[in-house]
């Protein structure tokens, strides 16, 4: 057998028990929530008895089961509020059996809109958000950002590709992780967040996988570079990023639709779909950005960014550099 082809055998079969050891987990997960559901339901209708009777129901269950954690009496009374949430709603409970207990507790807790807790709950599943990233999520008010960029999406894409395209691309996107001096230049931002890759994934979102900075293309013998390119691996397509520390110029459209062409011709393979072009400027104005939009026929979205904050350059040069950090670190 040729090595290729044992290459691709052997990783089928990784591919499959991969695929089988999540479905098993994501079962267990699922007996867990419902089990809860169950145990939160018993305890609510049985109100009547007071607060004595979790803390009885808790002693009995860690008497009996002294090897499982979760019966403490905080988490029963938090099972019967769980009941109580969603007691008449299928659809939830089918939806909440995706979603790990930590998960189900901090949504039920910080968010009490349920169509906005939902936004949170498939987004969870969907991107497979850890507790921390999740409560990350909410605190950077997720839910307004998404499917929020001024964009020419459903103009120019087919209607199945602009839905998905659109919920794909945030407005702003917060890159919190970076700290810069007052004033900084577009290759400082484009440095960190070269620097801080895995960090801007996360913001991005599921699915983008970075294939370089200053990407170097050749158009009749003259050589542009794009700040940022990605692959999106769920959209099947290249997305030109663009940074821009000023506020929002119509002529940015002109440079950035050039780009989008030029990948399309260059890289863009036959199983590709339309690359994409996201422009992110420091600030935009809502009708320059429509009506600049209206010149290009290529698929942009335009959004902004907002750091964590600015540090005086007179105190950002005295912080010890990343190498002098890691001089003291144990890695």
């Amino acid at each position: 057998m040729l090595e290729k082809e044992f290459k691709e055998l052997i990783n089928n079969i990784k591919d499959d028990i991969r695929t089988t050891q999540l479905k098993a987990m994501q079962e267990v997960n699922s007996n867990l929530i419902m089990l809860y559901f169950r145990l939160g339901k018993i305890i609510s209708k049985n109100k009547k008895y007071g607060n004595n009777f979790t803390k009885q129901v808790s002693m009995e269950l860690k008497l009996s089961f002294p090897n499982v954690k979760g019966f403490s009496e905080r988490n029963i009374r938090s099972m019967r509020l769980f009941y109580e949430e969603y007691e008449d709603d299928e659809k939830w409970q089918q939806l909440v059996a995706k979603l790990p207990w930590g998960h189900n507790l901090l949504l039920i807790e910080k968010i009490k809109d349920k169509k906005i807790r939902q936004v949170y709950a498939e987004n969870t599943i969907k991107n497979g958000w850890s507790r921390n990233v999740l409560c990350i999520q909410i605190e950077r008010k997720f839910h307004e950002r998404i499917g929020n960029s001024n964009n020419n999406f459903n103009v120019i894409l087919p209607p199945k590709d602009s839905d998905l395209v659109n919920n794909t691309i945030k407005d702003p996107y917060i890159f919190d992780f970076i700290v810069l001096k007052d004033k900084y230049k577009e290759t400082e931002l484009e440095n960190e967040l070269v620097i801080r890759i895995k960090n801007v994934l996360l913001e991005l979102g599921k699915g983008f996988s970075f294939v370089g900075n200053q990407y170097k293309i050749s158009v009749d013998n003259q050589e542009y570079y794009i700040d940022l390119l990605f692959y999106h691996l769920e959209l099947r397509c290249y997305i030109v990023v663009e940074l821009k520390i000023t506020g929002f110029k119509p002529e940015y459209i002109g440079q950035i639709s050039f780009y989008v062409k030029a990948i399309d011709k260059i890289l863009k393979k036959d199983y590709d779909n339309q690359t994409i072009g996201l422009l992110l400027c420091k600030e935009k104005n809502k009708l320059s950005v429509e009506w600049a939009l209206e010149t290009t026929n290529v698929p942009i979205g335009i959004s902004s960014f907002e750091l964590h904050k600015y540090i005086p350059k007179e105190l950002l040069d005295k912080l010890p550099t990343e190498e002098d950090i890691n001089l003291h670190i144990d890695i």
